[in-house]
């Protein structure tokens, strides 16, 4: 009994890798490759949202297992495509690549762009002037990114 209870009381040890996409203010997407108890690897897809009220956080988790990776990404890739081409072919989504890319040149320059570049990228520009990054080595996001991982 006391070894089933150390099975299913598994740590977050089992992660090798892991990427973090903030997507606005409230939202941020982490992909993580974890191993399995049989050293075989799939990858977890969780939405972490801030509740509306600021009181912790609304989690949502996909398990992808490794004989579904490229039917999956097919599929995703055929649905935005579709969305892309089919419903909005006169939308540019490479605008939020560019105004991302113009706001931290400038933030490197030390001069700021004028804002409404950045509000037309939903969540990436926020009141405090602090910017959204992919990925942060700083100790203080990783503390609070903790906050954010379900498991």
């Amino acid at each position: 009994m006391n070894k089933d209870r150390n099975y299913n009381q598994r740590s977050n040890d089992d992660s090798v890798f892991s990427v973090r996409l903030k997507a606005g203010k409230r939202r941020t997407y982490f992909f993580d490759v974890k191993s399995s108890r049989s050293n075989d690897y799939y990858i977890t897809i969780t939405e972490s949202k801030k509740k509306p009220d600021g009181d912790g956080y609304e989690k949502h988790k996909l398990h992808l297992y490794k004989e579904d990776f490229n039917r999956f990404l097919e599929a995703m890739q055929e649905a935005v495509n579709h969305v892309k081409n089919e419903l909005m072919p006169d939308y540019d989504f490479d605008e939020f690549d560019r105004n991302r890319e113009q706001y931290y040149n400038a933030q490197e320059e030390k001069t700021l762009p004028d804002n409404s570049l950045l509000k037309t990228t939903p969540g990436f520009y926020t009141e405090d002037t602090t910017p959204h990054t992919e990925q942060s080595n700083t100790s203080s996001n990783e503390e609070n990114d903790e906050d954010l991982k379900w498991e």
